[in-house]
């Protein structure tokens, strides 16, 4: 549960075009807010729109995580949060929780591995200072929270061992 609202970076509702068949949220609106989300994250930062159309410069996403642990329906309240886990001067590793706005419960996580990017070439390169003082600053106000459960998890079937 959120133990804080200082944590969250962005709320929202679940809409109707975002359930499926089975009447609650479909996965690849999961994937949207958190997707969403992110960009809220790089605003806080200072890797704005404004930055990345004037550098050249922009980020991609190597690689996601996500963990669907309880469904929601529409009209749900949707709490995000955020957590700077690592971040050097080319790469930010993030995880991300969809909470629950009303009941609580942690409904999904996105752990992630995000990249600064030369658009140019494309190729990898470093944020200016002040985008990494701003992660490296997140990161700190963030290391009294204990490590998430999820983060590195991996996928695959468990078998019980003879």
């Amino acid at each position: 549960m959120i133990e804080n609202n200082k944590n969250i970076l962005r709320q929202l509702t679940v809409l109707p075009e975002w359930i499926d068949h089975n009447q609650h949220m479909n996965v690849a609106y999961y994937v949207l807010i958190f997707d969403q989300s992110l960009d809220v994250l790089l605003d806080n930062i200072e890797l704005t729109r404004d930055y990345r159309a004037q550098s050249g410069n922009t980020v991609y996403v190597l690689e996601t995580h996500v963990c669907y642990l309880q469904e929601v329906k529409e009209g749900d309240p949707l709490d995000i949060t955020c957590r700077v886990i690592d971040c050097d001067e080319k790469r930010i590793h993030l995880y991300l929780e969809m909470y629950h706005g009303k009941d609580g419960f942690l409904a999904a996580t996105s752990e992630q591995m995000i990249l600064h990017i030369d658009a140019a070439g494309p190729k990898a390169t470093p944020m200016p200072a002040f985008i990494q003082n701003n992660l490296e600053t997140l990161k700190q106000e963030q290391a009294h929270l204990p490590m998430p459960e999820k983060l590195g998890s991996k996928i695959g079937i468990r078998r019980k061992t003879a």
